[in-house]
Order: C-alpha cells, then sequence, then structure tokens
C-alpha cells in the first residue's frame, strides 16, 4: 500500500514518520519536529534555525524564522502556531515531557497598528456621545 499524502506541498504521511536519523544524532526529536514543519511552511527554509532549553519547568524550544516568514508561521489569528504548539505537546506527552514553543520575534519588527485596530472605538458606532450630552436629564 502506497504512504498516503497529506496534502502539504507533496510530504506523505511515511514522511513524516522517517525524520532523517543522523540530525537526530545532534539534536532531541521534539526539536528537529519543529524544524521539520516550519521549514514545510515558510518560503525560506533555510532560514529556520531552533534553541533547546530544558529546566525545572520543561523543554522550552525557541524557534528563528526569517522576519517574511513570519506571518506563515503564525497564520491567521494564530492559528498554525497553535497547532504547532498542540502538536508539539503531543510529541512531548510521549516523552513524559512538557515541550513549550516561542517564536523568536526580533525588536521592532512588528508593523504599526491601524488606529482602527488600537481600541478606540467600541461596538455602538464609535465614541461620539453627543447625543447622550443633549437629552438635557
Amino acid at each position: 500500500m502506497p504512504p498516503r499524502s497529506t496534502g502539504v506541498r507533496g510530504v506523505t504521511t511515511l514522511d513524516l514518520i522517517t525524520i532523517d536519523a543522523t540530525a537526530m544524532a545532534d539534536k532531541e526529536f521534539d526539536q528537529e519536529f519543529v524544524e521539520y514543519i516550519v521549514r514545510g511552511i515558510v518560503n525560506n527554509p533555510d532560514d529556520v534555525r531552533t534553541e533547546r532549553i530544558v529546566d525545572e519547568r520543561g523543554v522550552l524550544i525557541t524557534l528563528h524564522i526569517n522576519p517574511e516568514d513570519m506571518g506563515y508561521v503564525i497564520g491567521r489569528q494564530g492559528q498554525t502556531a497553535r497547532a504547532v504548539r498542540t502538536l508539539l505537546k503531543i510529541v512531548g506527552a510521549k516523552e513524559n515531557a512538557r515541550v513549550n514553543l516561542k517564536i523568536y520575534e526580533p525588536e521592532g519588527s512588528r508593523r504599526p497598528r491601524r488606529e482602527d485596530d488600537m481600541g478606540g472605538s467600541n461596538d455602538f458606532g464609535g465614541s461620539d456621545d453627543t447625543s447622550v450630552d443633549d437629552l438635557g436629564i
């Protein structure tokens, strides 16, 4: 029976299971797993790198990517990042480890927010309250 395609740029289920064993010698499975998944998402896969820190609270994997690829990794409303974190927690659970993912964001890399996203208006059509002042109560 041939391996099933996952729908991600020709990646098969078998490909997800068989991660390069030589790379595993230098890195832990969870770290290599994150790099593998993210490289399939971004436009600059050579810029993907991770740092792995283990302390008493568990494992922290910090993901460094090209700033142009930040939107691909985070996704709409953070859905892609949430999905990667969920998969990573499953990988960690198999090893009885708490694994967290931090996406490194360089200082000043965020675009300025638009004024209508700043919370300046409310759900009632803006902050114009002149009609309330005219009630004369």
